[in-house]
C-alpha cells in the first residue's frame, strides 16, 4: 500500500504534502509516494522536525491509491483535505 505524508502549513493553514526533496507542496500530485513502511516511518519522524520548527502542524501518513494517473487518498476525509470542498461554493 502506498502512503504519503500530509500536514497543514502553519503560516496559512493550507494542506500540504511532503515532496521527495523534503519540502512541503500544495499538490498531492507532487507529494512523495512511499511503498515501504520503514521508509514511511522514517519520513514521518523527519517531518516532526518541521513541526518543531513551526513550518507545519499535525504531520501524518495517509494511504493513497492511484487511478488513471491520479492520486486518491483512501480515506474520504483525507480526499476532502487533498482536493477541497465537496460542494460548489458558487460564484
Amino acid at each position: 500500500m502506498a502512503t504519503m505524508l500530509i500536514a497543514n502549513r502553519l503560516a496559512d493553514g493550507l494542506v500540504v504534502f511532503r515532496a521527495e526533496d523534503g519540502t512541503w507542496v500544495e499538490s498531492i500530485a507532487v507529494g512523495q509516494l512511499v511503498n515501504d513502511d520503514a521508509v514511511a516511518a522514517r519520513l514521518l519522524e523527519a517531518s516532526l522536525a518541521d513541526e518543531r520548527d513551526n513550518k507545519i502542524i499535525d504531520p501524518c501518513l495517509i494511504a493513497v491509491s492511484t487511478a488513471d494517473g491520479n492520486r486518491i487518498p483512501d480515506v474520504y476525509r483525507e480526499a476532502i483535505r487533498a482536493n477541497g470542498p465537496t460542494i460548489d461554493a458558487g460564484p
